[in-house]
């Protein structure tokens, strides 16, 4: 069984194949690139996928509350209302979202950062959506690990209970190291970097990685996942998994 794990970079995306322990990392131009990868059962992406019309996802509210006191909470952008992909530049995103929220929500300048990938991803899902596609979210994933949620599926046998505690932000030393050690308890992580494309920053590399083991635990039934069972105007899940 191989997943794919993907993480977006400079208007790129970064992929993590993993099958049992090994993993291989590549840089995808575009969503349908990460959607034609072949031979994969699930893909799971660290992007928002399906998107609220009028307001606030539940899931995005329920993944800051399990991050909250971890030290990533902050690491979960709301992810803009529907409208906000059409937006021209970001003070017409404002405006389109202001209006479709009775003006209670505009995006951050962050989350306007991301809605060029989300466009290109909502385009490339089609209609109905591509059912192998699933959120994900990194810190979820590294925090579970730590936690000991490396329960076999997708690491080859690993058991996953290394105890490695994820507390520092990514990018740090002390949080890239924790990160590190977290994945290679389910996967050869460090082989993984070595070969990694020319270019690719260590913490969308390692992201990528995470996503992947989300990935592997939606093929074999066991990841978690939070929202409120509601589908966008396009059917696609309003949900982040791990």
């Amino acid at each position: 069984m191989a997943v794919l794990g993907v993480d977006g970079w400079r208007g790129q995306w970064v992929g993590a194949r993993l099958e049992g322990r090994t993993v291989t990392l590549s840089v995808l131009p575009d969503a349908a690139t990460v959607l034609a990868v072949p031979d994969v059962e699930v893909v799971g992406i660290d992007m928002p996928i399906g998107l609220s019309d009028d307001g606030a996802r539940a899931c995005d509210v329920a993944a800051r509350d399990a991050l909250r006191g971890r030290g990533a909470a902050g690491s979960v952008f709301p992810a803009p209302v529907r409208a906000v992909l059409a937006a021209r530049d970001y003070a017409h995103a404002r405006e389109l979202s202001r209006a479709a929220t009775a003006g209670a929500r505009a995006p951050s300048a962050q989350t306007w950062q991301l809605v060029a990938a989300i466009r290109d991803l909502d385009d490339a899902l089609g209609e109905p959506p591509d059912p192998r596609v699933v959120e994900v979210h990194p810190e979820l994933a590294f925090r579970a690990l730590a936690d000991g949620g490396g329960d076999g599926a997708g690491d080859g046998g690993g058991d996953g209970r290394g105890g490695t505690a994820v507390r520092d932000a990514k990018g740090t030393a002390r949080g890239t190291v924790q990160r590190v050690r977290a994945l290679c308890h389910v996967m050869d992580v460090e082989d993984a970097l070595t070969g990694a494309p020319v270019g690719v920053p260590l913490t969308d590399a390692l992201d990528a990685c995470a996503a992947a083991w989300s990935a592997a635990r939606l093929a074999t039934g066991s990841a978690a996942c939070v929202g409120d069972g509601a589908l966008d105007a396009r059917g696609r899940p309003m949900r982040i998994c791990w």
